[in-house]
């Protein structure tokens, strides 16, 4: 089936609700779209965007245990065939990072992989949850796309400034790997294989000094796919908006459309 996907860090349902999230999910053509970074239990989710479930959007929610952190979610124009929290890990069944739908034959996760900073337990904490989703994934099979904030350029062209962020987290040479393994499985990163000589398009701008202005972003939102729908993309836009002050997160929507 034809189908067109987006996926967006919210950076907190709650306040891009208020800032022109509304107004977004009330125009765009897309017929799923995966959240990440709600930062808010199912309850408080649905009521943020209860104009937009009233107009006939299905919510799908994973809720994070802990308060303002992670939580992913799923908005379909139908309700999903089967949903699913989690990969079966013991250590994050209840962070909010992951979840998956069923439409059809399609199924459809969103994923929030968390920031770190080199030489932390943060970074310790990113590196178990990489392990073990990667894992996971490479055992998916059929009609199946994962989308989300991963939080990692996986090459020099997908953040302006690469060369000053070599030691960075986002860019340290164990995570780019790791991306690239599941490129090596047999996952087509869509927007990178649509787009392949182009800087970018990057999807997130600090909210510090003049990054958005100059274009000064990363490329850590996109959609990895396999089975024959990799094959169906034939389109993909990063929804920047036209000024600073028409952002509603400090990331971008990441649609693909789908034959």
């Amino acid at each position: 089936m034809a189908i067109i996907l987006s996926t967006v860090n919210v950076n907190g349902v709650r306040a891009a609700a208020t800032k022109g999230m509304l107004a977004w999910l009330d125009a765009t053509e897309a017929d799923i779209v995966c959240l990440q970074e709600t930062r808010a239990t199912d309850a408080q989710t649905a009521a943020a965007l209860a104009p937009a479930l009233a107009a006939g959007w299905v919510l799908t929610h994973a809720e994070p245990e802990s308060k303002g952190r992670a939580g992913v979610g799923i908005l379909s124009r139908r309700a999903p065939d089967a949903v699913r929290i989690g990969f079966g890990s013991t250590e994050f069944a209840a962070s909010g990072r992951y979840l998956e739908a069923d439409f059809g034959e399609l199924t459809v996760a969103s994923v929030y992989v968390h920031s770190g900073e080199e030489n932390t337990p943060k970074q310790d904490e990113k590196y178990r949850f990489m392990a073990e989703l990667g894992a996971y994934l490479k055992t998916r099979t059929g009609e199946f796309v994962v989308s989300g904030d991963w939080n990692i350029a996986p090459a020099e062209v997908d953040l302006k400034n690469w060369k000053g962020n070599q030691k960075s987290a986002g860019f340290l040479p164990q995570e780019r790997a790791w991306i690239a393994e599941l490129l090596a499985a047999g996952y087509v990163d869509v927007v990178r294989a649509l787009h392949p000589d182009v800087a970018g398009p990057y999807s997130w701008w600090s909210y510090r000094g003049r990054a958005f202005d100059n274009d000064s972003g990363w490329r850590i939102d996109y959609q990895l796919a396999r089975g024959e729908l990799t094959g169906r993309a034939k389109q993909a836009v990063v929804e920047r908006a036209a000024a600073y002050d028409q952002r509603w997160s400090d990331h971008a929507p990441v649609t693909v459309q789908y034959r």
